[in-house]
């Protein structure tokens, strides 16, 4: 137990010693001033600025505007906006509109942010004029010297995130400790490891890279808030690090954002991939990589409850009175840390209450505790690390066409697909690529004589080989709902294709089909 104690303390203390050197750095943020109020007089960068948009049409309208507002050079940037199977009218807004390259993906369902921003950066890749791309959300709003300030940002880091200002005049009481949480975060973690030159996270929401980075790693990956995280570790990894710069600022509705954090799991599940590389010679990967293991404030303020407990009655590795002045030191350096936080009273008061959310949070998400909610309401607990996806296609008999699903699977680094028809479901075995998966079920189904009309299965279609694992891109010679790219055309290997032959009747579908029936 004694070993355990020594251990633990010489873990918060080093954090002490860490979170204490942040706040003293954030109090001198003069290199931020000084780039914000000299930012336009830089040279100027060609920017492509992409847009995300999935039904968004309101604040996406708003910030087309913006941007034509700017203070930056016409000439050195172009509005690309992808509208991710919208159905709120968001094309409408550029009819006749030269000023934005629209990509309409429709008919195949919403492909989600990473694989539509992925389509259109293999279209520019081989654009030579860009110089960089800046990635904003469509229910962003922006002020008028935001490329201004990001093409002077640019002059001193190649990968660079933003502060997302948050409107949180209709938060409710939960989500406004969680917004000046997120704020504090921002303002000062954030800012004082840009600072000191340590890597940041990155943020799909608001994010700029350079081109020449973009080609270096073949894509970007923003699927979610774990993938993002593990994309800051790679750039990091190849000596690009995600830096935080708080003058390049976007605006968002408390209505359309989502308070997110990487999950611990996620963070021990990538800190043990590192491990292997944390004595490289690469500073800021490896320090990057041991900030996963940066604690919860419970477990800080617990570990210390414990040693300070042992240290008065027991003889410790060092005096009780030290172990006191290294608490005190880390709860002075919380105060001192709100100096250039940007933070209101009122942001402070629901500031302080965030340990009391975080402990009722991980109450929440305790196994049993989660066992009973998911019972309740009747969703399924996956386990740790498992992603589901779930598209609507189509099975062609020769008679009929016949509505199933498709369940895309991601377990543990390895892939199946799961076919479904009127509750009756195949699964196969796991495979290092999702297509390769998708290449057994074509095949179990091609012994029964009939074709899914989807586009790793049509004859027209290419596998792209990216460099990543599961190969979900592809080209297709038939037509695709963006016709605004050029050919050949991208597409993904579960989107619809109409040019395929009909097959003949099989025997598993009208199994499952007299099965469907007996059951209703």
């Amino acid at each position: 137990m004694e070993i355990i104690l020594d251990i633990l303390y010489l873990f918060v203390a080093a954090y002490t010693l860490y979170f204490l050197a942040l706040a003293l750095r954030n109090l001198n943020d003069t290199s931020f001033k000084r780039e914000k109020r000299y930012s336009q007089y830089e040279e100027k960068d060609n920017l492509a600025v992409v847009i995300y948009s999935h039904n968004n049409k309101r604040t996406l309208e708003n910030l087309v505007r913006e941007l034509k507002m700017q203070d930056y050079p016409i000439n050195n940037f172009k509005v690309f906006a992808i509208l991710d199977n919208c159905s709120d009218g968001s094309q409408e807004l550029f009819v006749n509109d030269s000023f934005v390259h629209v990509i309409d993906v429709k008919g195949v369902g919403t492909i989600g942010k990473d694989q539509a921003i992925s389509i259109l950066l293999e279209q520019l890749s081989h654009d030579d004029l860009i110089d960089s791309y800046v990635f904003i959300d469509g229910d962003r709003s922006i002020a008028p010297d935001f490329l201004t300030t990001v093409n002077a940002a640019l002059t001193k880091a190649h990968v660079i995130s933003g502060e997302t200002i948050i409107d949180m005049k209709n938060l409710g009481p939960v989500d406004r400790v969680k917004a000046a949480y997120q704020k504090y975060h921002m303002n000062f973690i954030r800012k004082a490891r840009s600072l000191f030159g340590l890597a940041s996270q990155a943020d799909s929401g608001v994010f700029i890279i350079k081109q020449e980075i973009v080609k270096q790693i073949g894509d970007v990956d923003f699927k979610d808030i774990d993938t993002e995280l593990k994309y800051s570790l790679l750039l990091s990894k190849i000596k690009f690090n995600c830096t935080y710069n708080p003058n390049i600022q976007t605006v968002v509705d408390s209505a359309n954002y989502i308070f997110r954090k990487p999950r611990l799991s996620y963070r021990l599940n990538l800190f043990k991939n590192c491990i292997p590389e944390l004595f490289s010679t690469n500073f800021t990967f490896t320090e990057h990589a041991l900030s996963l293991l940066y604690p919860n404030i419970w477990l800080v303020l617990i570990i210390y409850f414990a040693v300070l407990k042992h240290s008065l009655y027991y003889q410790f590795i060092i005096d009780f009175k030290f172990v006191l002045l290294s608490f005190i030191i880390l709860a002075a350096a919380f105060c001192l840390s709100l100096i250039n936080a940007k933070l209101t009273i009122k942001e402070i008061g629901y500031l302080c209450l965030y340990p009391l959310y975080s402990f009722c949070h991980i109450i929440n998400n305790l196994p049993p505790v989660r066992k009973i909610r998911n019972k309740i309401r009747g969703t399924e607990d996956l386990p740790q690390g498992t992603e589901k996806m779930i598209v609507d296609v189509v099975v062609n008999t020769g008679k009929a066409d016949l509505n199933c699903k498709l369940e895309f699977i991601s377990e543990k680094g390895l892939c199946k697909v799961r076919f479904i028809f009127k509750n009756k479901k195949y699964t196969t075995s796991s495979h290092i690529r999702m297509i390769d998966a998708l290449q057994e079920l074509k095949m179990k189904l091609d012994d029964y004589g009939f074709i899914l009309r989807i586009c790793s299965c049509c004859s027209h279609y290419k596998p792209c080989v990216d460099g990543s694992t599961n190969m979900l891109k592809g080209v297709c010679i038939n037509d695709y709902p963006a016709p605004s790219l050029n050919e050949p055309k991208n597409t993904l290997i579960w989107n619809t294709c109409t040019n395929f032959t009909p097959a003949k009747l099989n025997s598993l579908i009208s199994e499952m089909i007299s099965q469907g029936k007996s059951a209703e």
